[in-house]
C-alpha cells in the first residue's frame, strides 16, 4: 500500500482550505511540516517572533474573512503565539494556530519542554485540541477552520505531536470537502416586532459594530439609514462600515470620555445595534440608565449585560435583516415639511397602500405614549435628532480642519491625523496601534470603507500594527498600508521590519515619538493629577530602520510631515517615519469634552 507522511497530508488539508500564507518560526519538532510546504503553493512567511506571526494571521483573517494561519514549535514557541491568538478571539477574527508538541511516547510524563498547551490555549480560543493520530488530521483541520470562521469567529488551536507529524499514512487519505456555514434568513416575526418598536420611537439611533463589517453589510446599512432617515454611529472596530462623509454619519464611539458622538445617544429612546459586540466597548457609555430599547441585529445572539437590555433580537444575515426591516417601517425620521396645526408631518411618508386618515387624525395617535404631552404642531421630535447629527459632524470636521493648520513642533496629534488622512486614499489601510495614537486616530480619522482603519478594541494589545501591516499588504497588495504606532508599541515588535524587508513587502511605519507610554500618562494625569513610571529612552529610529535595510525619515517641522508621508507611501520599499508628538493636547481635549453640555 502506498503511503504519504502526515506532514504532507497536513499541508494538503491547508491547501484545500484555501490557505495562501503560513506565518511562523520552525522548530526541531515540526521540520517535516515546514519542509512539506516547500512543495506547496502556500507561502511560508518566516517571522522574527511568534507573537508577530499570530498578529499577522489575525490581520490577514480580519481583512479576508478566511482564517489566518500561525505556526510555531512546541513549548516557548507556542506560548509566544498566545497574545495574538487571544487578540484574535476577543476581536472576533478567524485564526488557526498550529504548533508542535512532544511525542505521544512521552507526553504523559515529566519530560523536556513538556507544557500542557491544549489547556493553556483553551481559555483564549473557540476550540483547542491535540491530534492523537495522523489519520485524524483531515477531520481536525476541517473542524478547526469551520470553527474559526463560523460566527462569532475567533481563534482555534491545534497541537500536533512530533511523532504524529512524522508518521506514515495511506496515500488515499486526503482533505475533507469544505462546506461553508451560511447565515440564516431573519425571522419575519422578529422583523415585525422590531418594526413596531421603531415606528413608535421618538429618537432612534443606529450603532454599527465589527460584526456589520464582517457581514459585509455596508450597502444594506446605507440603504437602511437613508430609507428611514436615521443617524449612524460606529464603534472603533466598525469604522468605515458606514462612510464618514455620508450625511447621516455621526462618527465613532469608544473614547474614554463623553465625546461629541455620545451626545447623539443621550436623548435616544431606541438603539438599533447592528453587528455590535460588547467587547468593543462598554454599553454603559451610551446607555447609562439602561432605559433605551435595544434592537440587536447580528448573526449571533447578544451577550448579556444590564446596560444592554435587548427588546428585540434579530439573528440572521445582517444585510437581509436590515433591508427587510427598512421595508417594514413606513416612517422617516429626518423629514419635517411645514404642516398645518391639525396635520402631522409624517402623514405623507406613510405607506400608500391604505387610505389616508382624515386631516384631524393621525393613525398612530392612539399608540403614542401617554406619559409625555403631544408636541406642538410646528415641532417634530426629530428636529433635534437631525440638528444634533449635523452639529456632531460639523464639530468633528472643524476639529480636523483646525488640526491641519497647527504648525507647532513637536506636532499636535490633530495635525498628524489630518496629514495622514490627506496622504491616504479612500481604500488605503491604516493600522492604529494601541495607545494615545488609537484614541486620536479612532475618534478623528475619517473612514469611507470597511477595514480601512484597524484597531484592537477587544483585547487592545500593543505591538500589533507593524506585523499586522505586513499581513494587510499581503491581503491587499494593491493598497497602500500604513502602521501608525506609538514609540512604545513600535519597539514591542519592531524586529518584524526585517521580515518586511526580506520578504519584499512594502509598508510604511509612522512612529508618534514622545518617549513615554502616552495613553497611561494621559489616564494618570486625568485620574491622579500626576504621572509616574511611564518615561523611557528611544534609539535613533532613522538609523534603526536603516540597519534593517528599510528607509528612515525624521520629521523636523509640521510642514514636512505630509510630503514625507506621500514620498514614503509612493516608494516600493519599507519605510519608517518618526514624528515628535506633543501630547499636552491630550488634557486640552478631555478638558474641552468635559465642558460640553447637552442638549447638543
Amino acid at each position: 500500500m502506498s503511503t504519504q507522511d502526515a506532514a504532507r497530508l497536513l499541508v494538503r488539508t491547508l491547501e484545500a482550505e484555501g490557505v495562501e500564507y503560513v506565518f511562523g518560526i520552525p522548530g526541531e519538532e515540526n521540520i517535516h511540516f515546514v519542509d512539506a510546504l516547500n512543495d506547496s503553493p502556500i507561502r511560508y512567511i518566516l517571522v522574527r517572533h511568534e507573537q508577530g506571526a499570530a498578529f499577522m494571521a489575525e490581520i490577514y483573517g480580519r481583512l479576508t474573512g478566511k482564517a489566518g494561519v500561525a505556526s510555531a514549535t512546541l513549548g516557548p514557541g507556542a506560548i509566544n503565539l498566545q497574545l495574538g491568538v487571544a487578540d484574535a478571539t476577543t476581536n472576533s477574527t478567524p485564526v488557526v494556530a498550529i504548533s508542535a508538541q512532544v511525542g505521544l511516547d512521552r507526553i504523559y510524563k515529566e519530560s523536556h519542554q513538556i507544557v500542557d498547551l491544549v489547556s493553556l490555549f483553551r481559555p483564549i480560543t473557540k476550540w483547542s485540541e491535540l491530534a492523537p493520530r495522523a489519520e485524524a488530521l483531515p477531520e481536525m483541520v476541517r473542524k478547526a477552520f469551520k470553527t474559526a470562521q463560523t460566527e462569532r469567529p475567533g481563534a482555534v488551536y491545534l497541537a500536533i505531536p512530533e511523532d504524529v507529524e512524522s508518521a506514515e499514512v495511506p496515500a488515499s487519505l486526503g482533505p475533507l470537502p469544505v462546506n461553508v456555514v451560511r447565515a440564516q434568513e431573519p425571522s419575519a416575526a422578529q422583523i415585525a416586532r422590531a418594526a413596531d418598536v421603531i415606528a413608535l420611537a421618538r429618537r432612534p439611533v443606529v450603532l454599527a459594530g465589527h460584526g456589520a463589517t464582517r457581514a459585509r453589510a455596508s450597502d444594506a446599512l446605507v440603504y437602511f439609514s437613508e430609507r428611514l432617515g436615521l443617524p449612524v454611529a460606529t464603534t472603533f472596530n466598525g469604522k468605515g462600515v458606514f462612510p464618514d462623509d455620508h450625511r447621516n454619519a455621526l462618527g465613532a464611539v469608544g473614547f474614554m470620555r463623553h465625546d461629541y458622538v455620545n451626545f447623539g445617544f443621550d436623548e435616544a429612546d431606541v438603539l438599533i445595534a447592528v453587528g455590535y459586540e460588547l467587547q468593543e466597548f462598554d454599553p454603559v457609555k451610551i446607555n447609562p440608565n439602561a432605559d433605551k430599547k435595544i434592537i440587536h441585529i447580528h448573526q449571533s445572539p447578544a451577550e448579556v449585560d444590564d446596560h444592554y437590555p435587548v427588546e428585540v433580537g434579530i439573528q440572521g444575515d445582517v444585510s437581509r435583516s436590515l433591508r427587510a426591516l427598512a421595508d417594514s417601517v413606513h416612517r422617516r425620521f429626518d423629514v419635517n415639511p411645514p404642516a398645518p396645526a391639525h396635520h402631522q408631518p409624517t402623514d405623507e411618508l406613510r405607506s400608500t397602500d391604505r387610505p389616508p386618515a382624515p386631516a384631524h387624525h393621525h393613525p398612530t395617535d392612539e399608540l403614542r405614549s401617554t406619559d409625555r404631552p403631544p408636541a406642538p404642531a410646528h415641532h417634530h421630535p426629530t428636529d433635534e435628532l437631525r440638528s444634533t447629527g449635523q452639529r456632531i459632524r460639523r464639530m468633528l470636521q472643524e476639529e480636523l480642519a483646525e488640526g491641519a493648520t497647527e504648525d507647532g513642533h513637536p506636532l499636535s496629534p490633530r495635525r498628524i491625523v489630518a496629514d495622514v488622512r490627506a496622504a491616504m486614499g479612500r481604500s488605503d489601510i491604516v493600522l492604529a496601534d494601541t495607545g494615545a495614537v488609537k484614541m486620536w486616530m479612532a475618534r478623528m480619522y475619517p473612514t469611507y470603507e470597511p477595514n480601512t482603519l484597524l484597531v484592537s478594541n477587544g483585547l487592545s494589545s500593543m505591538g500589533f500594527s507593524v506585523p499586522g501591516a505586513i499581513a494587510a499588504k499581503l491581503a491587499h497588495p494593491d493598497r497602500r498600508v500604513l502602521a501608525a504606532t506609538g514609540d512604545g508599541a513600535f519597539l514591542m515588535n519592531s524586529q518584524e521590519l526585517e521580515t518586511a524587508v526580506r520578504e519584499n513587502i512594502p509598508i510604511t511605519v509612522l512612529i508618534w515619538d514622545d518617549s513615554a507610554y502616552g495613553l497611561i500618562e494621559w489616564k494618570m494625569d486625568l485620574d491622579l493629577g500626576r504621572s509616574s513610571n511611564i518615561r523611557f529612552g528611544n534609539p535613533d529610529f532613522v538609523r534603526y530602520a536603516e540597519s534593517f535595510g528599510a528607509r528612515g525619515y525624521r520629521v523636523e517641522s509640521a510642514a514636512e510631515l505630509l510630503p514625507t508621508l506621500r514620498k514614503a507611501l509612493a516608494e516600493d520599499a519599507v519605510s519608517v517615519i518618526t514624528v515628535p508628538v506633543d501630547y499636552s493636547h491630550n488634557l486640552q481635549l478631555t478638558d474641552k469634552l468635559g465642558d460640553l453640555t447637552g442638549p447638543f
